[in-house]
């Protein structure tokens, strides 16, 4: 593999940004600022641009090569919200292959047998063939037995379990959250306290497993509230969000708009603002795209018949931007939230610009002004709340393994 050097660029770290460059030799980082470049050596001029780590995606639903590079993504955690799901050894392994070499593929293992939320299936087994994690998939496992022995099982092989929050009980068959634009549209809705509920019996049954407990995400102050006071008692408790609940608030379902029906749905405007404050004090650790590309037969529907979910993966990194704009978090700080963290709570080495580390890089740049349009995404599909919205920050080079995709 030739070597690469991307020069002229503002290097984001774990604490700082400097001016340099970055030397790549064997698909991996064997200089980090100012560079000494060989005549032979390729060269992508940042031109003032960033160069930070490739963005760790954890819990997209599907696999989706041209969202990824756009956003920047360079390893993928899979969901095993799969068809079919991913609750055996041989599904796992043939996921875990399915990126290489553009986008690694960690793929998730399905906690229960068929997503059903009644067996355990073959965790030891999957972790074997790659699984990175364990997960509830899109619904919580309401038998509180099923959920202490899977947070026991895995907590004895050191497997972090995802986890969907909310109580089916309250949630049912709701399609949003109670108040003034639900009962405005006419639509069932459930009570935000749902997902709390659903947080303190799964917080108090990874406190006495001792388990890794991580949910894919929590919107609503009184979950975050659970996760800060469990966080102080010592709880293996994390917790991540994606950019649609931090930026939107339920007033975005009005005329009944499916490309803004999502799970967990969207919260009053006093929920995002608490969502807000808990990437600020850092209750949330990880931010991510919650891709799920739907086509127009599933979101042409009638809203309470639209499948939720959204195509997020190309546009979490210039969303969460808004936050550093916003001055709510620094760049190191969005980095940590987008490479560092979901990589740490995976267990792979990516998410850092360190020598000796793999070249999972992206160059971007945050002022670029473009606009969102759905019909112009590069995602399966574009099923995007944020249509027609104007934003800033573009990835200009998404490089995998020192090799430029996309």
């Amino acid at each position: 593999m030739a070597p690469l050097a991307i020069i002229n660029g503002r290097i984001v770290g774990r604490d700082s940004v400097q001016h340099g460059g970055v030397l790549i030799r064997d698909r991996q980082i064997a200089a980090v600022g100012t560079i000494d470049v060989p005549a032979d050596v390729e060269t992508i001029d940042a031109k003032g641009a960033l160069i930070a780590p490739g963005i760790v995606d954890l819990g997209s639903f599907a696999i989706d090569f041209p969202a990824f590079a756009a956003g920047g993504i360079t390893r993928a955690a899979l969901m095993p919200d799969q068809s079919p799901p991913l609750d055996n050894a041989a599904l796992v392994q043939h996921a875990a292959q399915a990126g290489k070499p553009h986008v690694w593929i960690s793929p998730i293992a399905a906690a229960t047998r068929g997503l059903e939320g009644k067996e355990l299936a073959e965790l030891g087994l999957m972790k074997a063939a790659g699984a990175c994690a364990v997960a509830t998939g899109r619904r919580w496992i309401a038998d509180s037995g099923v959920m202490h022995r899977l947070l026991a099982y895995a907590a004895s092989m050191d497997l972090v379990v995802i986890a969907h929050a909310e109580d089916d009980g309250l949630a049912g068959q709701a399609v949003a959250t109670d108040g003034e634009m639900s009962t405005l549209l006419g639509l069932v809705s459930a009570p935000s306290i749902a997902e709390a509920m659903a947080v303190a019996r799964d917080i108090a049954l990874a406190e006495q497993t001792g388990a890794r407990i991580h949910f894919r995400q929590l919107t609503t102050s009184a979950a975050f509230d659970l996760v800060r006071a469990a966080k102080q008692r010592g709880v293996r408790v994390t917790c991540g969000i994606t950019p649609a609940h931090l930026f939107l608030s339920d007033i975005a379902i009005g005329n009944y708009r499916t490309f803004a029906r999502l799970s967990p749905p969207l919260r009053e405007e006093r929920e995002r603002q608490a969502a807000l404050a808990a990437v600020a004090d850092g209750t949330i650790e990880i931010l991510c795209s919650g891709h799920d590309p739907q086509g127009p037969e599933a979101k042409r529907l009638p809203f309470a018949d639209a499948a939720p979910g959204m195509a997020g993966a190309e546009t979490l990194l210039t969303l969460s931007l808004g936050l550093v704009r916003e001055g709510l978090i620094d760049l190191p700080r969005l980095f940590t939230l987008l490479s560092a963290n979901p990589a740490r709570l995976l267990g792979v080495s990516d998410g850092a610009i360190a020598i000796g580390a793999e070249a999972d890089l992206i160059v971007v740049d945050p002022d670029k002004p473009w606009r969102i349009i759905a019909d112009d995404m590069a995602a399966s599909a574009g099923n995007t709340p944020f249509d027609g919205l104007p934003v800033q920050g573009r990835v200009l080079q998404t490089i995998k393994g020192g090799q430029p995709v996309g």
